[in-house]
């Protein structure tokens, strides 16, 4: 029989861009404005859903003002919780990206995945968290420490990647290797230095290791940094690299797309890259060289 997957990624801009705004209205404002299109991706029958990067909050990382950590939450917890209702209420897995607080004073980028019924399934931490002049992630966000583990789903095997992730191949790979047929790349990221690689990194990525890749993005600009557009285009492309859907520019929107998972292992019997690897000559890639 086909496996055929519906799968959905939802872009969406910040209602509450004001400076000086209080924080947790600006979380408690995002999730309401989610809630609507989580409900609409439900009804056109989005098998799995994934939303976008930090998506209850603004992404924050441009500052270095500690009041943003009061928006993290235990994973699971109350967000988890109450969006793993719906799941169930529409048969509907999911990826939902939160700030996870750990415990004192350490807190992940994070996204929690649920399955159809609600059940949560585990949590992935961001492994790979920039420091440059703009994104001050590290002050926020300590290194993920779970690996590259992929989640079982009714519909599907799915490993997360979260935005900065998608520029290193090596976690790409082990996600691949332990069996993901999609991975969801939730992102918040703007136009300029790496807009160019949007379309081209995360093709080579299910090329390279015979998936589907759902990678979301923000729409819209954020106050008070104004580190530039977040430029959406939210797609799906296939194990070949092909675009199968692509959301606006600038729109709200869920962008959906039927994922046909019989591809992936006809694309593998005809590209051995999986058959042809020599780990036993990768041994420098797990070393530290200069």
């Amino acid at each position: 029989m086909p496996r055929k997957v519906t799968c959905g990624l939802i872009q969406c801009s910040n209602p509450l861009n004001e400076d000086g705004a209080d924080v947790l209205k600006v979380r408690d404002a995002m999730h309401e404005k989610h809630l609507p299109l989580i409900h609409e991706a439900g009804k056109k029958g989005v098998q799995i859903l994934c939303l976008q990067e930090v998506y209850n909050t603004p992404y924050f990382c441009p500052s270095q003002d500690a009041k943003w950590c009061d928006t993290a939450e235990s994973i699971p917890g109350p967000t988890v919780d109450e969006l793993s209702k719906i799941a169930k209420q529409y048969d509907m897995a999911m990826v939902i990206p939160i700030y996870e607080r750990a415990q004192a004073g350490v807190y992940y980028n994070t996204a929690a995945v649920v399955d159809a019924d609600g059940t949560y399934l585990g949590k992935y931490r961001k492994n790979h968290i920039p420091q440059t002049n703009g994104f001050w992630e590290k002050f926020f966000f300590k290194p993920g420490n779970l690996g590259y583990p992929v989640f079982q789903t009714k519909y599907a095997t799915v490993g997360v990647y979260i935005c900065y992730d998608r520029h290193f191949p090596e976690g790409a790979r082990l996600l691949g290797l332990h069996g993901a047929e999609i991975v969801f790349n939730p992102s918040a990221t703007v136009a300029g230095l790496s807009e160019y690689l949007w379309k081209l990194e995360q093709p080579a990525h299910a090329v390279a290791n015979g998936y589907y890749i759902g990678a979301s993005n923000r729409v819209g600009t954020e106050a008070p940094w104004s580190i530039g557009e977040f430029y959406g285009q939210s797609y799906f492309c296939d194990p070949r690299g092909q675009m199968v859907a692509m959301g606006s520019r600038d729109q709200d929107e869920i962008v959906v797309a039927e994922l046909d998972l019989d591809v992936i292992e006809e694309v593998r019997r005809t590209w051995q890259f999986y058959r042809d690897r020599r780990p036993d000559s990768y041994d420098d890639l797990v070393r530290q060289l200069p």
